[in-house]
């Protein structure tokens, strides 16, 4: 068996000087400079070892052992993509299961963090934080630029792995000097301005996160991805959450979160690609510029649709105290679970229905599933409805220690809104999986026009109700444009196959 880079390191120990190292083989089958050991020493270690028996590793030490000794032996031997896999791929089961942990995870880190900010700092500063990690969110789409659904549904690999990860760097980099810039601009004080780089940094790790975890997906490895998400999600939220807990100073909290977010993508996610899926061919400046030309639609489409999201936020920051944005987003929570959860449901089917796609003979059975998913949606929407109705306000009361109750009707159209958003970013991905991502850039800007106008006027005058109704209204502009627009490329796409039809 070949000596690991740790095995190599206790060697070299050993050469220099009167030091045994290393396992207990190489303990008993070594002799160091000196003399052969006393009987007194001897008859000591035996003794010693008696005393203390060594224990054994829990789970998580052996794991995250393992973990680092394959890292060190890979980067000894100079590189990570020609290892050989150790995981599998094809397993169904475990696709559900983590990517379901790792999205939820993921998730919970931004309500859990706001409850967090509001016991420990007040609502006044978790305002601030919540208003960060909305910005931070859509810088975050802009580093993805819709990429995603794109590489998972590329089943035939036309743009090499490497040409994503150019692309992607790119992007990110990009979407990070923008989010310094929209900070510069803003008149942040430099408190402000150090909490929301720090979250900003974060955001962008979850953004080039993104594209290793989809290389694990496109290689059918998605439960790897959802380990990622997770592993990155829970060492966010802990290291903030005990830094905020021991300074009380969020500016501090929200720079150990970036380091953290830095460090899990250079030792566990982008290492996790590399070494779990086959080797790239080389990076081409073409498919690059290609990625970044066939893309726009998705990257504006789906940075507009965030921003439409997200404009009454930025409305109610110009108008409105920062607790407003803590109040608007708890509300959010509930309905952002809706989201999630039909993430949950058509995420890790998406390389499966780019396959029933590709066959004409399948496409009825397509339509059903998207169908079905659509009842999905309304299902539990109104499910959600229901638990806030009885038993959510209350507990959302309790968790941050503010009477959401005078809230209850605004969060009944916060679910709604949820719903409705869930509804549209599954059709979006499946106009994607069709390939037609062009056809909706003008609903989009239809919608992005009613989001700067609503919100001005409701704001304004209505407040906090204003801002929600705004976002359940321009929700629902966009839903109904796009399902519209999706009944007419499914008609094209029958005409053009059969133009007799």
């Amino acid at each position: 068996m070949a000596n690991t880079p740790l095995d190599i390191i206790r060697e070299r120990m050993a050469r220099r000087g009167d030091i045994v190292v290393g396992s207990p083989q190489s303990r008993r089958a070594t002799v160091t400079k000196g003399s052969r050991p006393s009987t007194a020493s001897r008859r000591g270690t035996g003794r010693d070892q008696r005393r203390r028996p060594a224990r054994e590793q829990t789970f998580v030490a052996r794991m995250v052992n393992q973990w680092w000794n394959r890292l060190l032996q890979s980067i000894y031997e100079g590189s990570l993509s020609e290892q050989e896999a150790e995981y599998e791929s094809h397993s169904t089961k475990r696709d559900y299961l983590w990517n379901t942990v790792g999205i939820g995870v993921w998730g919970m880190v931004f309500p859990l963090l706001t409850v967090v900010c509001t016991q420990l700092v007040g609502a006044e500063q978790a305002g601030m934080f919540s208003m960060a990690f909305v910005t931070g969110t859509l810088l975050m789409i802009a580093a993805n630029y819709g990429v995603r659904n794109y590489q998972v549904s590329d089943i035939d690999e036309v743009n090499s792995f490497s040409s994503y990860q150019i692309n992607r760097w790119i992007t990110s980099m990009l979407a990070l000097v923008a989010g310094i810039l929209y900070c510069t601009l803003r008149g942040y004080e430099p408190y402000m301005m150090t909490v929301s780089v720090g979250v900003y940094i974060y955001k962008m790790v979850d953004g080039l996160a993104d594209v290793y975890e989809g290389r694990l997906q496109q290689a059918d490895k998605l439960y790897l991805a959802g380990i990622s998400q997770a592993l990155r999600s829970v060492a966010v939220a802990a290291v903030f959450s005990v830094a905020l807990f021991i300074t009380r100073n969020l500016a501090v909290a929200s720079v150990a979160m970036a380091v953290v977010a830095c460090a899990s993508l250079v030792l566990v996610s982008a290492p996790l690609a590399l070494l779990e899926t086959e080797k790239s061919r080389r990076w081409n400046m073409g498919e690059v510029g290609s990625l970044l030309r066939q893309c726009f639609p998705l990257f504006a489409a789906l940075f507009l649709f965030n921003l439409i999201e997200s404009m009454p936020k930025f409305v109610m920051e110009g108008m409105l105290p920062y607790e407003n944005q803590l109040y608007f987003n708890a509300l959010y929570f509930p309905a952002q679970g809706i989201l999630l959860a039909i993430g949950f449901v058509y995420k890790p089917q998406m390389l499966r229905l780019a396959s029933i796609w590709s066959n004409p003979r399948k496409r009825r059975r397509f339509d059903m599933v998207v169908f079905a998913v659509m009842a999905v949606i309304l299902g539990i929407t109104v499910a959600t409805a229901l638990f806030m109705g009885s038993i959510g306000i209350p507990i959302m009361s309790f968790m941050y220690g503010v009477n959401f109750e005078r809230f209850r009707n605004l969060a009944m159209l916060m679910i709604a809104a949820g719903g409705i958003t869930a509804a549209i970013d599954f059709l979006y991905a499946i106009i994607t999986v069709l390939r037609r991502q062009d056809d909706v850039m003008k609903l989009y800007l239809i919608a992005f026009a009613a989001s700067v106008v609503a919100p001005l006027i409701l704001v304004a005058t209505l407040k906090l109700m204003g801002a929600v109704l705004s976002y359940l209204l321009v929700m629902l502009l966009l839903l109904v444009l796009l399902v519209l627009e999706y009944i007419n490329i499914r008609r094209a796409i029958t005409r053009e196959r059969n133009p007799f039809g």
